[in-house]
């Protein structure tokens, strides 16, 4: 991958700075946002953590700096899980689905990676 993880100024937690291999980008399937799905699994356990978006540069900064990032729609920025609670995830491994539209990420997840705190976005409604 072409990815330089720093920069002149030596600051590396600018993922729009990020470029993805074209090799990689050309497989991708983004919808009408530039965006793609991101399901995040514990390793070990294989726990579903949460759903987020990505883009390219978030993907790509994910690849380069195994960071969970991602990009928050409702803010329209990027966000580093675990920047501001602590609660990190260091990505483990990265796979693309057979129809390259969406990414599963496999992480160590350190604090919760929901939210609210809970352990996975999935602990507080069970329907079936």
């Amino acid at each position: 991958m072409s990815v330089d993880p720093t920069s002149d100024t030596g600051h590396t937690d600018d993922p729009s700075r990020y470029e993805l291999d074209p090799a990689v980008a050309q497989r991708l399937k983004l919808n009408d946002a530039g965006l793609l799905p991101a399901v995040v699994r514990e390793d070990g356990t294989g726990d579903v953590l949460m759903l987020a978006w990505m883009d390219t540069h978030a993907l790509a900064y994910t690849l380069a700096t195994r960071r969970g990032t991602y990009y928050s729609r409702s803010r329209r920025e990027y966000w580093i899980k675990g920047l501001t609670s602590g609660h990190v995830q260091e990505v483990t491994g990265v796979r693309l689905d057979c129809d390259g539209d969406t990414v599963l990420l496999t992480v160590r997840q350190t604090g919760g990676a929901c939210h609210t705190g809970d352990h996975t976005c999935f602990d507080a409604d069970e329907l079936l």
